[in-house]
């Protein structure tokens, strides 16, 4: 544990792991807590959190911060907490996933990379505006579309009910209605909006890049993995 602030033992233990305050009570009861190398059984003890405190033998430590890059399948959507629908946090296996969030949304048809972390200050240069975070993204279109839109992009689209055009934005026409396309702001529904202003309609859209961050080939549809200390301190590079 890291600082010295005073907590009930069943408060802190609830806070590291998985277990309920009612639950941390009954292994308290069964012996299975121990600080310091004592057994303790009363759940309302206070305790240091620089208290060296086990579960079952094992030292309890506070998690964090954590980073997961996950390959959002179609059907869930982006938030902690949804009363219709699935949510990426749903797909994620770790303790205290609640301290969680989702640094960059994805609609819940938009299939792709998504961050996820508890260091604020790290999703923070993600999605603040002024730091212009690139991402890149695959789409499938319902039309064709030719060079002339790449032009367009570059320039900025305006956008229905706008008041100024889009950033600048690279289109790459990889056949005649599959594109990949790098923006560096988030407005809403934007990629989609972007294609509408063309009278084309985006069928698939497929987040790829965020940042110096690529979705990792090898990541199966629906699983996440730690992000390496390498893709972690990239994302720390892109200040302006």
């Amino acid at each position: 544990m890291a600082n010295n602030k005073t907590l009930r033992l069943d408060k802190l233990v609830s806070q590291v792991t998985d277990l309920s305050r009612a639950e941390v009570k009954r292994a308290a009861r069964q012996g299975r807590i121990s600080v310091n190398g004592e057994v303790i059984s009363d759940p309302a003890q206070k305790v240091l959190e620089s208290d060296t405190v086990t579960l079952d033998g094992d030292a309890l430590h506070e998690p964090g911060p954590r980073y997961f890059m996950l390959n959002k399948p179609l059907g869930y959507v982006c938030a902690t907490k949804d009363g219709e629908h699935p949510t990426v946090l749903d797909l994620i296996d770790e303790p205290n996933k609640q301290k969680l969030h989702i640094a960059g949304r994805l609609d819940i048809d938009t299939t792709g990379l998504v961050l996820i972390t508890d260091d604020g200050q790290w999703s923070h240069r993600i999605t603040s505006p002024r730091h212009h975070c690139e991402k890149t993204y695959y789409a499938l279109l319902a039309e064709g579309i030719d060079d002339s839109a790449i032009e367009k992009f570059a320039k900025g689209i305006w956008l229905n009910n706008e008041k100024k055009r889009t950033k600048p934005a690279k289109l790459e026409i990889l056949y005649r209605n599959e594109v990949r396309i790098t923006i560096s702001e988030g407005r809403y529904h934007q990629v989609k909006r972007m294609f509408a202003a063309l009278d084309n309609r985006v069928l698939e859209l497929h987040r790829e890049r965020v940042g110096d961050i690529v979705l990792d080939e090898d990541l199966p549809e629906g699983e996440y993995r730690a992000l390496t200390s390498e893709e972690i301190a990239g994302m720390g590079a892109q200040e302006s």
